[in-house]
């Protein structure tokens, strides 16, 4: 069971380093090499939450079946208009 009531403290290293605190890693299921985004509200408290998602979570996320295939050579046409009408 992940207790959820806790309260932790954490302390900054000279290196702007930080140890999330077992309880918070345990009640997140943060591990390893996993990513958090920090923001901070107006009031100045911070908000970290976890990303969860990976490259493999977002496969076929845009496959849409009703549209026409394009090749290379018609993205890049395309990709090369768009960088001429923006120096413009």
């Amino acid at each position: 069971m992940v207790r959820r009531d806790f309260m932790a403290i954490a302390t900054i290293t000279n290196k702007g380093q930080v140890t999330i605190p077992k309880a918070v890693r345990d009640t997140l299921g943060l591990h390893s090499g996993d990513k958090l985004d920090f923001s901070c509200d107006k009031g100045g408290r911070i908000v970290v939450t976890p990303i969860n998602k990976s490259v493999d979570d977002l496969f076929g996320r845009f496959f849409d079946p009703e549209r026409k295939s394009i090749s290379i050579a018609e993205i890049d046409d395309a990709v090369r208009r768009k960088f001429r009408e923006q120096e413009r």
